[in-house]
């Protein structure tokens, strides 16, 4: 599956361009206070005042498209600043000191606009799940495509999932493949919290080997692998941007995958199951040789305690963990 639609936002600035509609970009490159989106959030505006994406939380999208058609006409990109002092920014709920700085691009023509082939570049590097940045120096506004290993600042960011100013005066705008989510266990709870899992940016994968559970007819559209569960999870390779959830309530199926997990660099692991059935768990890892600082990663039982009883609330309080533990 491919991410959600709003993540897509070069893409809709790369089809509008390719439709003959023109588009250009806008980008936060800085904050301070209580702005409401960080740095590296996108807006693509097209040349009919078409929009997808947010630079704030919703009145300076007015300003910044106004800005962005003007830009399309004169084909130069600008930085604007919106703050406290600004009734627009304001009312976008700035009003605790918040400021932020947005940088808007004309794609395609022009000396200083955004290269449609460095946009083209960009989108094929996220179709293919690659790491690439785009740097971008505003005193003489030249660009480059960076990848990891490259250049050490975005190597920092691309390791904290960044996007920021350096103190040279580049922006760097990280675009890191989606954060994984891997579902062990084709049940009820399993549905919505793909559908979640994808509208929170993730690419997620669905491994069960049972037939009946698995099926393309009760999981239409996503990706469902029948291997046993840690042959499946050597082929996906967890890295430190993969979450894993099991929720079988077989150990059959949930051990294999945890153990693969408990050695793995997932930053999530979490395990649907009472606290009696984690209990027996906890046994059957510490025999089979896990340190308790190994088996203490659990999530167990799996979610944030919201008083979830149904199996959608259930998958938004994994979800919420999943985003706590991310972000904190």
């Amino acid at each position: 599956m491919t991410p959600a639609s709003h993540d897509q936002i070069p893409e809709a600035a790369l089809a509008w361009v390719r439709a003959g509609k023109g588009a250009a970009l806008a980008t936060v490159i800085e904050t301070w206070g209580s702005a409401p989106r960080p740095a590296g959030s996108q807006l693509a505006i097209s040349g009919e005042g078409e929009m997808t994406g947010s630079v704030s939380g919703g009145c300076v999208e007015g300003a910044v498209i106004a800005e962005a058609l003007d830009a399309l006409a004169d084909r130069k990109p600008r930085i604007l600043t919106f703050g406290v002092s600004d009734e627009t920014a304001f009312a976008a709920g700035l009003a605790c000191g918040g400021t932020i700085r947005i940088l808007v691009e004309p794609v395609g023509d022009g000396p200083e606009a955004l290269p449609e082939p460095l946009l083209e570049a960009l989108t094929e590097a996220r179709a293919a799940s690659r790491a690439l940045a785009i740097v971008t120096t505003p005193a003489a506004w030249t660009r480059a495509l960076i990848t990891p290993g490259e250049d050490p600042a975005a190597d920092a960011r691309f390791k904290s999932d960044r996007s920021g100013l350096e103190e040279d005066g580049r922006f760097i705008a990280i675009h890191n493949p989606p954060l994984r989510l891997i579902v062990i266990g084709a049940v009820h709870i399993a549905q919505p919290l793909l559908v979640i899992a994808r509208t929170c940016g993730y690419a997620p994968t669905l491994i069960d080997p049972r037939a009946a559970f698995g099926s393309a007819a009760r999981f239409p559209g996503e990706t469902i692998l029948d291997d046993w569960p840690d042959e499946a999870l050597a082929k996906l390779a967890p890295d430190a941007r993969t979450a894993i959830v099991t929720l079988t309530h077989d150990p059959k199926l949930d051990d294999p995958a945890i153990r693969f997990a408990l050695n793995s660099p997932a930053f999530y692991l979490g395990c649907l199951g009472s606290t009696r059935t984690h209990a027996k768990r906890v046994e059957r890892l510490a025999a089979a040789g896990f340190t308790p600082d190994q088996i203490a990663r659990i999530h167990a039982p799996v979610g944030l305690n919201i008083g979830a009883r149904t199996p959608s609330e259930i998958a938004v309080s994994v979800m919420a963990q999943i985003t706590e533990t991310l972000r904190t």
